[in-house]
């Protein structure tokens, strides 16, 4: 579980193709790793990872078929700076909202404008996730927590402060980029509770393999 409030930006220092899916090098930058043991999470641009070696200065988590599929990782490449954040503790201040690092879609930024010292950014969401997406809700962009300022169908808008432009990698957003979202925690698990009964019955989904070998991570 996560806050949503970036500590630290990172950058990607390795892709590794490992048995179908792949293996990330993240050097951490001034993330405190100090506490940080084998097996532990962090949040990279909002996506819940396991450290599965700590080299010192980062560390190397595996990232999963599902999660290749699910999230903008895709058009992550060496060089790429990303949003960090160590799990929540129990004497954590709660500055955002609770955030589970489990994407669920990919968005789009469709615009971004001045707004005096801050920046109005516009993001389209996949149609499935607007129900979740209410006017001054709680989203989460690339493991930033954020308030919704604007909602018009799929479209959201947010006012970035200079703060979380300079702590995070937001000042980097423009149009067309592909961004990690999560939608409020409590909003998805009520959908849930109101399908009852139906909530039982089974569904269909899964990874498409095509989608997997068309980007190149069905290669070992």
């Amino acid at each position: 579980m996560f806050t949503g409030i970036i500590e630290a930006i990172g950058t990607i220092r390795a892709i590794t193709p490992k048995g179908g899916d792949v293996r990330v090098l993240v050097e951490t930058g001034k993330l405190d790793l100090g506490d940080v043991k084998l097996g532990d999470s962090i949040a990279v641009n909002g996506v819940c990872l396991t450290a599965v070696e700590l080299p010192g200065n980062g560390f190397w988590a595996d990232v999963s078929r599902e999660t290749l599929a699910r999230t903008a990782f895709i058009d992550l490449k060496a060089g790429s700076k990303v949003n960090l954040e160590k799990a929540l503790t129990p004497t954590s201040r709660l500055g955002g909202h609770l955030v589970s690092g489990h994407v669920d879609g990919v968005g789009e930024i469709v615009s971004r404008e001045e707004n005096a010292r801050a920046v109005q950014f516009r993001i389209r969401a996949p149609r499935e996730l607007a129900k979740y997406i209410a006017f001054k809700g709680s989203i989460t962009v690339d493991g930033t927590s954020l308030t919704v300022n604007a909602v018009n169908g799929a479209e959201f808008e947010l006012t970035i402060v200079p703060h979380t432009l300079s702590e995070t990698i937001m000042a980097d957003y423009r149009p067309g980029r592909q961004v990690n979202l999560e939608v409020d925690l409590l909003a998805r698990y009520l959908e849930r509770l109101l399908q009852g009964d139906k909530a039982a019955e089974p569904t269909a989904g899964g990874i498409s393999e095509g989608f997997l070998a068309e980007h190149g991570y069905l290669k070992n």
